[in-house]
């Protein structure tokens, strides 16, 4: 069933350009018709012709052509406008074509490909004047942008989805988490930072109608510059106002501020997802429950939710209990009672940075320790379905024995296309695989820390300071204790230590009477060495007022992740009102019109990669995918690619419409067009262009396909 969706989605797609297509070309066509140009054929794709239609001939598979000559005894090309008429036979062929991608309007005496195909003829391109011909070759575009406004009504008079403007999570040390609040409001705001459930109002002065605003704001800024946020927050009576430098994220290489999207209450039922909420589920116990992928929660302890905000607040709030919550569940009539878990939060151990520049990384953990890296899903389809499985605990990498998550990240990320040896734990035993890494420097799997194991990755002695003091450098609390990776924990305290979860409760515990006294203390902590002899050792772990501190702060969060739960949307919809749909769809048009040239600009100064652009193979895999958010994301999607086939149609280069204007401009001034010569070679430039664009953009879109 998924194969038949895709398929669908993707015939959508082909239709949704065939329809660009259509319409650009018939905007030449019919300015053509207007300067009384003679237009020998209208062709929507590219190669063979399937099916054509010519006037006093009918339809016809494959080309008209042959009963042209058969008749006329000559091609319809060489026949005076008297001869067709005569025969009444039209000037004109329409085909639909093999290659579902492309179109064009042939015209007498203009030919993209040949400068020097010029016609005497009175109705011949060349000959009509410079004014009418500049209709003729901006119709298309303009064709565009009116099918654009059109679409854009057409969806807001609907409505549209999209993810809300409100920020689900800010990623340490990101600069969202550094910034301060400004302006009247922020009086009391003693919290630094952007903060999970903060709704971003404008940046910049301009109104933030969906997150994907705020993050195409980002992307788009100018490097260097800061942007002007403000939010509304829950609990401050005003506005608050922050400024933020965008920094470049490593995982995309855009600029960004480092938020991610609020979450609903609804778990994802998207297929690449689902393996991960199926697994998360099973780990939690709700899957025993009949809690399934598309499930959403109504309730938690009593109290209705709409957000996972709220959740996460109840959690908060929780003392470690598991909550009382109440699901729908698709295929099930009623509500379906359940506990949902609780587990703790962590500490967050900053590795040391070696330069300012590098990207600050952290574990999660307690004094220093961290956990192993457990697999939680393998996909269908990854390099590595059959060779690693979910619950796997990586040991080693190669000769590197307990990596942290970042350990293990960085290692794939430096050994990428090869080959690499892996020992992991499965079923409680030892097992050496042998895994494929992508060429993007991945595995293709998800992984998370092994809570459920009380075995400790390489240790982190030296922490990288904290988000108040980023270049502090400190020794941790297990500094002295010179523990080895892979050393298993076996109590804390008189706490015996069977998961991550005892190992805090253990510490939490012990160091209680301290916190409450804001006072230091020495526990004892009791340790199986990973050596063959398998050594226990007590030894105590001393601990500063700070650390003690640290311990005590520590709280909970909701067992199932908020990642795995759809966005919050918000519909943008015009109210039923005609005119303000389209108002909506002018101004989305015209914002699309500027982002297009901005993103042109970005790619100049190198703050947007040419990996982030799609060719036509990547639009139609992406506009797969969306064709699955609904018929009217599908209709906005359409006419997002109308704007940018209009933007990039009428870039001032040769062979688009954009270079055929220009020239046609300096013929205006100069009363004669460019030289033959000059027009060839900026032909073949403009090719060589257009071919190393599509190259990329190829290689680019297999390449996201693949990874």
């Amino acid at each position: 069933m998924e194969v038949l969706s895709t398929t669908y989605n993707i015939i959508l797609i082909i239709i949704g350009f065939g329809l660009l297509v259509f319409v650009h070309e018939l905007g030449h066509f019919i300015a053509a018709k207007w300067a009384g140009i003679r237009t020998e054929a209208f062709a929507v794709g590219m190669g063979p012709v399937l099916l054509s239609w010519r006037k006093g001939l009918g339809v016809r598979f494959g080309s008209t052509n042959h009963e042209v000559v058969r008749r006329m005894g000559k091609q319809a090309a060489q026949c005076t406008d008297h001869e067709l008429a005569d025969a009444g036979i039209g000037e004109t062929e329409y085909s639909l074509r093999i290659l579902p991608l492309g179109g064009f309007v042939k015209m007498v005496g203009q030919d993209d490909l040949d400068p020097s195909a010029t016609s005497s003829s009175k109705r011949s391109y060349n000959v009509t004047p410079v004014g009418k011909r500049m209709v003729v070759v901006s119709a298309g575009v303009i064709m565009n942008i009116i099918l654009a406004i059109i679409l854009f009504l057409v969806a807001f008079m609907v409505g549209v989805k999209f993810e809300a403007p409100v920020i689900g999570y800010v990623m340490p040390d990101s600069p969202a988490s550094q910034a301060q609040a400004e302006g009247p409001n922020a009086a009391g705001v003693d919290q630094r930072g952007l903060l999970p459930g903060d709704e971003v109002v404008s940046i910049d002065g301009s109104k933030v109608n969906t997150f994907a605003d705020m993050m195409i704001a980002s992307a788009m800024s100018r490097p260097g510059t800061p942007l002007h946020v403000t939010v509304d927050r829950e609990g401050v009576p005003g506005p608050l106002e922050f400024t933020i430098l965008p920094e470049q994220d490593e995982r995309t290489n855009l600029l960004s501020i480092g938020v991610g999207p609020s979450s609903s209450t609804t778990l994802t039922a998207e297929e690449d997802l689902r393996p991960f909420v199926e697994l998360e589920l099973k780990d939690n116990g709700l899957s025993e429950a009949g809690i399934t992928p598309g499930s959403t929660i109504q309730s938690v302890d009593g109290e209705k939710v709409t957000t996972f905000g709220q959740v996460d607040a109840l959690a908060r709030s929780s003392d470690g209990r598991n909550l009382a919550s109440t699901w729908s569940v698709p295929g099930k009539t009623g509500p379906v009672s359940t506990e949902l878990p609780v587990e703790p939060t962590w500490q967050r151990l900053f590795h040391e940075r070696t330069t300012p520049e590098q990207p600050r990384r952290f574990e999660e953990g307690l004094l220093g320790m961290t956990p192993l890296v457990k697999v939680t899903g393998v996909p269908e389809g990854s390099l590595n379905a059959g060779v690693l499985q979910a619950g796997d605990v990586i040991l080693k990498f190669e000769h590197h024995s307990g990596p942290t998550r970042q350990r293990f990240r960085q290692l794939l990320q430096e050994n990428p296309g090869t080959q690499v040896d892996l020992v992991v734990l499965r079923d409680g035993k030892d097992q050496a695989v042998t895994a494929s890494i992508g060429s993007n420097g991945q595995l293709g799997i998800g992984i998370t820390y092994a809570w459920n194991l009380p075995v400790i990755a390489r240790p982190m002695n030296v922490l990288g300071g904290t988000l108040e003091d980023p270049d502090a450098i400190t020794n941790s609390a297990i500094e002295p204790l010179d523990l080895f990776p892979l050393t298993r924990i076996d109590s804390v305290g008189d706490m015996k230590v069977t998961d991550w979860r005892s190992m805090r409760d253990g510490f939490t515990t012990a160091t209680s009477k301290a916190a409450a006294e804001g006072l230091g203390a020495t526990i004892e902590l009791t340790y199986v060495s990973p050596t063959p002899d398998g050594d226990r050792f007590t030894v105590p772990v001393v601990l500063d007022a700070a650390q003690v501190s640290a311990i005590d702060s520590l709280g909970w969060r909701p067992g199932i992740q908020g990642e795995l739960f759809d966005p919050l949307q918000t519909t943008l919809q015009a109210g039923g009102n005609p005119l303000k749909a389209v108002s909506m769809g002018f101004k989305e048009t015209s914002k699309l019109v500027l982002l297009t040239y901005l993103t042109i600009d970005r790619l100049i100064r190198g703050s947007v990669g040419v990996e982030q652009i799609h060719g036509p193979l990547g639009i139609v895999h992406v506009g797969s995918r969306i064709a699955d958010r609904g018929y009217m994301y599908l209709v906005f999607f359409i006419a997002m690619i109308s704007v940018n086939l209009a933007v990039i149609n009428f870039l001032p280069l040769p062979i688009v419409d954009g270079g055929l204007f220009l020239f046609l401009v300096y013929e205006k001034i100069k009363g004669r067009p460019p030289s033959v010569a000059f027009q060839n070679a900026a032909t073949i430039a403009g090719l060589c262009f257009l071919g190393l664009v599509f190259v990329v953009t190829f290689y680019n879109d297999v390449m996201r396909m693949i990874n």
